[in-house]
């Protein structure tokens, strides 16, 4: 009779506790791998001459170029090209005398999150900063430059109006201001900039930026008093154009996604979140036309968003730039301006942080800019239940701290089992080692005796490692969350660490890690029942993941350093009460 031989068995749950912790250091691993992959890091090839002094370009789809001496790109049209702009009437300067509008002239805004220059020449904004977000930790007063007319980093928004006939003001346009300098006042809540267009047919248009006080959006309305014989048709058009390369420090292993989204609606009228990597971007184009959503730039921690009425008929573009970069483009819906009448002409724009709560409110599907992943369902409650604890701590370190107690809160029993299953492994390893020497020389009676020894003892050596495998899911969303969270962005802690979402600069918490997983290995002593080979391993495993750790923000490193002393704690007083159990069990005769 031929006998069945397993002789893998007893290997593969000697060793699936031993795999679970080189999973942890090769899912960290792959995950980094993953993310240059899918995400990589492109560097801009920076032309020979200004990007603004280049050739035009034409918009894929109902485009066609027009001629300037100042602009990369083409502007849209609605059939016919747009005529070259009117006569160019004087601007005021800030005290009042006349200057003379040339192009490159800019005027100077300031409210209480933004420092803007928007250019003459198209009225357009070249550079806008973020005055509560500083480029680095380091450098407080210098303010991330999230829009920018230089390279590397070069990210603009061009906008205007497209007409079926005559001229109508585009991003070459030079427009006049009051004023040179706007600054938003202590009393205000607003902060109103128009600029002025007056074509030479009649047509009279007045750009209006409106920024509002503690907030990210800025409405950008277009004035339009048609005072020729002929009905005009105008549609509103914005182009954020861009290189890959953004503003900011960002730490190693820390490779975000760059790019641009749409929320797109589609054929069953349900709408979807896009994203589009800037790698493919450079290379191809992509047209749709759709009611309603919006076009988005991401880059890492911060979005801006051209935000349409959810009831009209838009076109977005997404496509190579002529030179260098590429573009998103958002074309409006045609409106109709009646001779000797006017029309207003409305578009939100949303320039700032991925602020999850204010981002639900500003426009539908925009809080899926921060992208948690495949584990949003996880992420997202985390990260819900991490801003409630900070609104009580004021401290986002303390909150990681709590979080991670609540964690393990919610999975004591899995941890319980877990604990008890090594407790016992621990107990019987004396005799496993016994059984193992004994049976050296034959696998399958090895095996049978270890499955005999399990169930005469009643417990299974599996039982340990599945609470494990369930839990990791929680640390990988939580690395999501620190990640992608904006709120965390160079948040303090205490004494050196001042930013959690950078890794530790002393990398005390690596090696507290370090140190807290081998004291779980001894005191589990589950390196007692594996091989020789095995237990240097395992003996190794702390300072390899201590050492990988080092390269990851200090706010996750946190979480599974105060993870493992709770994890500590509960082996010892699981231990002892297992100890005291069997103690008090009457013995067997």
């Amino acid at each position: 009779m031929t006998r069945s031989r397993n002789k893998s068995a007893p290997t593969k749950m000697e060793n699936l506790r031993m795999v679970l912790f080189a999973a942890l250091a090769g899912v960290l691993f792959l995950m980094y791998q993953a993310w240059q992959k899918d995400y990589p890091q492109q560097q801009a090839q920076a032309p020979s001459a200004s990007p603004l002094a280049s050739p035009l370009d034409s918009v894929p789809g109902e485009t066609s170029a027009t001629t300037s001496s100042g602009d990369d790109e083409g502007v849209p049209s609605l059939g016919a090209s747009a005529d070259a702009p009117g006569s160019v009437p004087p601007v005021q300067g800030e005290r009042g005398e006349a200057v003379s509008a040339q192009p490159g002239q800019t005027i100077e805004i300031t409210t209480d999150v933004y420092r803007v220059s928007i250019d003459l020449a198209g009225g357009d904004i070249r550079r806008l900063e973020l005055l509560d977000y500083p480029i680095a930790k380091a450098h407080p007063d210098q303010p991330l430059p999230l829009l920018n007319d230089e390279l590397p980093h070069f990210f603009v928004l061009q906008s205007g109006l497209v007409s079926n006939a005559g001229s109508a003001p585009d991003h070459n346009t030079v427009y006049q201001a009051e004023r040179s300098r706007y600054t938003l006042a202590e009393q205000d809540e607003d902060l109103v900039v128009p600029l002025r267009w007056t074509g030479a047919d009649g047509l009279t248009v007045e750009k209006v930026y409106r920024f509002t006080r503690g907030s990210y959006e800025v409405n950008l309305l277009y004035r339009v008093s048609n005072d020729t014989a002929e009905q005009r048709q105008l549609s509103p058009y914005l182009r954020m154009w861009r290189t890959p390369n953004k503003a900011g420090e960002e730490p190693p292993f820390i490779k975000s996604f760059i790019g641009a989204a749409v929320y797109t609606r589609d054929s069953d009228g349900q709408y979807k979140y896009k994203k589009y990597d800037a790698g493919d971007l450079e290379k191809e184009s992509v047209t749709l036309e759709q009611q309603g959503g919006w076009l988005g730039m991401l880059q890492h921690y911060f979005v801006a968003a051209v935000l349409p009425e959810p009831t009209e008929l838009n076109r977005f573009y997404l496509r190579p730039g002529k030179r260098f970069g590429f573009i998103g483009e958002y074309v409006g819906e045609r409106v109709d301006v009646a001779p000797q009448a006017g029309r207003e002409i409305n578009l939100r724009l949303y320039m700032g942080p991925k602020l999850q709560q204010e981002l639900e409110t500003v426009a539908k599907g925009l809080e899926l800019t921060v992208d948690y992943g495949l584990l949003t369902p996880i992420s997202q409650p985390l990260f819900w239940v991490l801003d409630k604890l900070h609104g009580l701590t004021g401290n986002w370190g303390w909150s990681i701290i709590l979080l991670t107690l609540l964690i393990k809160l919610a999975f004591y029993k899995l941890s319980e089992a877990q604990y008890r299953s090594m407790a016992r492994m621990k107990k019987f390893a004396p005799r496993i080692q016994s059984i193992k020497e004994r049976y050296a020389d034959d696998r399958e009676r090895l095996h049978q005796a270890m499955m005999d020894l399990y169930k005469k003892e009643g417990f299974n050596p599996l039982a340990g490692c599945w609470p494990m495998l369930v839990q990791f899911p929680v640390f990988i969303a939580l690395y999501w969350v620190l990640l992608e969270s904006v709120e965390l962005r160079q948040a303090d802690f205490a004494l050196w660490i001042n930013d959690l979402s950078s890794p530790d600069p002393l990398y005390v918490l690596p090696v507290l890690f370090g140190i807290s997983m081998y004291l779980q290995q001894k005191l589990s002593g589950q390196a007692m029942t594996m091989e020789p080979m095995q237990q240097r391993i395992m003996t190794i495993m702390p300072i390899g993941l201590a050492i990988f750790f080092a390269f990851f923000p200090a706010g996750l490193v946190l979480y599974w350093f105060v993870s493992n002393l709770v994890g500590i704690i509960q082996q010892w007083v699981i231990t002892k009460r297992l100890e005291h159990e069997e103690h008090a069990q009457p013995k067997k005769r």
